[in-house]
């Protein structure tokens, strides 16, 4: 007999369709052909890592990543030293060089200090990637967020030349440093979804930790725009608490930077 209420989709048609399953899952790494592209230089990793993050995720996974991933820390490495040329002219003198030396090794010092965690958890999580992929991913991380510290360089400069107040620029810089550091851990995701991650909690909770690091290091290695008598503080703080303190002293002390005031 016929059926009288018949299928509004013919039954070969949901062959193959899961349940729950909304979209087609993305193309595998390396798909596209012009993934394939070698990245030469420093330049071409720039662009790739704004317009084709997934050639650089698949240039890691080939022989010779190792020089994609010097280039990269190197890019890093002189786009936070620009940037930090760019937090000195707040105050000028001593903080001129000091601020590029202080915003260099806090990143890669937050780089360094978070990548066991980083390679323990991606394990945890079921991703495939190598130790040097995971390495790669970092630096990739670091330089993506040093290029968007360089397009916000300009507007730092304007500031740090039109206002007095220690904690309105570091409020400034502290939102520069989070919104780079968000687009930083969307690439190292993205990284980690191709590499198989079945689980990404793990790497989720290491983005805080990432994030916690390097909060605490603009206190570890303050004061990055105030001045102080020593290059290095003296005494230990929590970034929350260096924070708050910040403010106080400069609702006390009125707008003009004061010796114990930084970032």
């Amino acid at each position: 007999m016929n059926d009288p209420n018949p299928p509004l989709i013919p039954q070969p048609a949901l062959a193959g369709v899961t349940a729950g399953q909304t979209a087609p899952p993305s193309p595998a790494l390396g798909a596209n052909p012009d993934e394939h592209v070698p990245i030469p230089n420093a330049g071409v990793a720039i662009e790739s890592s704004l317009r084709q993050p997934r050639r650089v995720l698949y240039q890691l996974r080939q022989t010779g990543a190792s020089r994609l991933i010097l280039t990269m820390v190197f890019v890093a490495a002189l786009c936070s030293l620009v940037y930090g040329v760019v937090v000195g002219t707040f105050l000028g003198g001593v903080q001129l060089w000091a601020a590029p030396v202080k915003c260099v090794s806090g990143l890669l010092c937050s780089g360094l200090i978070c990548l066991p965690s980083l390679y323990i958890f991606a394990c945890l999580s079921g991703s495939q990637a190598r130790l040097v992929e995971v390495v790669g991913l970092v630096a990739g991380l670091e330089m993506l967020m040093t290029i968007l510290l360089i397009g916000f360089a300009p507007v730092a400069w304007i500031f740090s030349q039109s206002t007095e107040s220690v904690v309105a620029m570091g409020a400034l810089h502290l939102a520069f440093l989070l919104v780079s550091t968000y687009f930083g851990l969307r690439f190292l995701n993205a990284g980690f979804s191709a590499h198989e991650d079945r689980s990404g909690g793990g790497i989720k909770v290491w983005m805080l930790i990432f994030l916690a690091v390097m909060l605490q290091m603009t206190t570890a290695l303050r004061p990055w725009i105030g001045k102080a008598d020593t290059f290095l503080p003296v005494e230990k703080k929590f970034f929350v608490s260096h924070w708050l303190d910040c403010i106080k002293q400069s609702n006390d002390s009125g707008p003009r930077p004061t010796h114990a005031a930084s970032r």
